[in-house]
């Protein structure tokens, strides 16, 4: 009797990992090639892009970022323990400060859509400390503002196409991520007293970006 109770418990916690074998490997986005090299102010990280799982949405980055859209811009917005945030072209332009976080361009010169695919591991991996993802003004509002998240956030709403996430130098990201805002959108949330300044974004093959 005792021997047959030790080869339940046995069979049982073999089910058990078996059973959470999928749930893992949907978390751990495979290296899709590029990867974009951002250097700022307060030090370098690198971004793995996901091409598969948000082509549209990494096409549109790279070649922003190819005709060198975000060198010279600010990160824009800093909410405390959530996301930083850049992409927005007017904050290259200290007389434009009060617009800062109303910007945008992509490729296509207009907003393109949301992908939001349940099937990818980005998508069912949610919004994890790392994440890179669009900043939007509502569904399929996407130009160029992105955020980085500084934390897990498991209950951001699944809203926003998640479409790389920092692999080198995230120490960099929340560095950015500490320094004293000006409130804007509540105590914790504004933009930054002293500029954070993208140098330059390149894009890179994955095996080479040392």
């Amino acid at each position: 009797m005792r021997n047959t109770l030790v080869i339940l418990l046995m069979v049982a916690a073999m089910l058990v990992a078996v059973a959470h074998e999928p749930a893992l490997a949907q978390k751990s986005p495979k290296a899709q090639g590029n990867v974009a090299v951002v250097e700022t102010s307060l030090g370098t990280f690198e971004i793995q892009l996901y091409a598969s799982d948000a082509s549209k949405t990494v096409e549109n980055f790279v070649k922003l970022a190819e005709k060198k859209f975000f060198d010279g811009q600010r990160f824009h917005r800093v909410s405390k323990n959530f996301v930083i945030q850049a992409g927005d072209d007017k904050s290259k332009d200290v007389k434009k400060k009060a617009e800062w976080g109303t910007g945008g361009k992509s490729i296509w010169g207009k907003e393109f859509e949301d992908e939001l695919n349940p099937n990818t591991p980005s998508y069912q991996a949610g919004y994890l400390r790392g994440v890179v993802a669009m900043a939007n003004r509502g569904p399929n509002t996407n130009t160029s503002q992105f955020f980085i998240m500084l934390r897990d956030n498991p209950n951001l709403p699944k809203a926003y196409t998640i479409f790389g996430k920092v692999t080198k130098g995230m120490e960099v990201v929340e560095k950015i991520g500490e320094v004293e805002i000006e409130p804007v959108m509540g105590p914790n949330d504004g933009r930054p007293k002293v500029d954070v300044v993208i140098k330059k974004v390149r894009i890179v093959q994955a095996s080479s970006s040392k």
